[in-house]
């Protein structure tokens, strides 16, 4: 809660700060990124994107050029995840969002959770880090398996995450209910290593890259929990059926007491947009990042590995957005 109440003061701050000096100097045009919690690496990505943005002279130059009296300056706030970030999207109150490869394919095709609701106007921006989808286990639960979770207390995630569309998306091809389980709970990513740690909960599904400070917490608290293999003919079935999801290695010894490999399917991270954000913004956004790079793969260890000519193709399922085609093309990437 410290956490969440300092980055959201230290939001404001900088809010307040540039509020006073655009009201002397220049208007600014501000936007925001959905992320995901404060824990995870989605927070990190759009904290990431607004760092590059602000530290370059990109969008001061463009107003300049422009002849605008403006500059523009993004926040990117803790949120629910990949499903709620795309519904703010839609919505017209968030200009961006992080969201898992495989909610940005169901969210601009209609199905699965978006059935119904389909968002033709997504539009794709570039795919981050990899995110392999981890069951966490407290050691005293002997959970090594999908088939251990049966008369556990799980913890699901909170609606609107990627990690709840995943779990139940694993759920379903693995062909059991919330009856499965003891019982479930519905915490936010900040919240279930806590859970965990304090043993109100066995284990937790989590969709995230690594490392993770707060998968590391897992690891070395009275929990001493690990990520467990998912793997068999359902997993498998899930790999083979969609393009988004791919087999995902979470090495020995990435975490404190993990003496081998954990096997399981992941998605890739994406940043998404719309149709209706103007393409000058969203060719900034991308301009910044890419021409940042090398501090950009210095903002979180799961960037590191990162290749410009990987991040524009793939993990997206939805159109490219003008304004990212614009640039890609203009540097060679396209």
């Amino acid at each position: 809660m410290k956490k969440i109440l300092s980055t959201l003061s230290s939001t404001l701050v900088l809010f307040a700060a540039l509020f006073s000096f655009n009201t002397v100097a220049k208007s600014a045009e501000f936007f925001t990124i959905g992320t995901g919690g404060p824990t995870g690496v989605y927070f990190q990505t759009g904290n990431a994107i607004c760092k590059m943005l602000h530290k370059s002279a990109i969008a001061k130059e463009h107003g300049r050029k422009k002849g605008l009296d403006k500059a523009y300056r993004c926040t990117a706030p803790s949120t629910g995840g990949s499903n709620y970030n795309i519904g703010q999207i839609k919505e017209g109150e968030f200009q961006f969002g992080v969201a898992q490869s495989d909610w940005q394919f169901h969210a601009v095709n209609g199905s699965s959770k978006w059935e119904g609701k389909q968002f033709k106007g997504l539009r794709a921006v570039f795919s981050v880090h990899n995110e392999p989808f981890q069951i966490w286990a407290s050691a005293k639960s002997g959970i090594t398996n999908f088939e251990g979770l049966k008369g556990k207390v799980v913890n699901i995630g909170n609606p609107g995450s990627g990690q709840r569309g995943t779990m139940e998306e694993l759920m379903k091809a693995m062909g059991v209910d919330n009856s499965f389980f003891k019982s479930v709970t519905e915490l936010t990513s900040s919240e279930q290593v806590k859970a965990l740690c304090d043993g109100k909960i066995d284990a937790y599904g989590y969709s995230v890259g690594f490392p993770n400070g707060a998968m590391e917490q897992a690891a070395t608290c009275a929990a001493k929990a690990k990520p467990i293999n998912l793997t068999g003919g359902p997993v498998q079935g899930l790999i083979d059926g969609a393009d988004y999801y791919a087999k995902a290695v979470i090495p020995a010894g990435t975490y404190t007491g993990q003496t081998s490999d954990a096997t399981t399917f992941g998605v890739k991270a994406t940043v998404v947009t719309s149709n209706a954000v103007e393409a000058d913004l969203v060719y900034l956004v991308v301009k910044a990042v890419f021409e940042n790079f090398d501090d950009f793969r210095k903002q979180h260890p799961a960037f590191a590995p990162l290749k410009k000519e990987d991040m524009i193709a793939d993990g997206l399922s939805a159109p490219l957005h003008e304004g990212a085609k614009r640039y890609y093309k203009e540097v060679g990437l396209m």
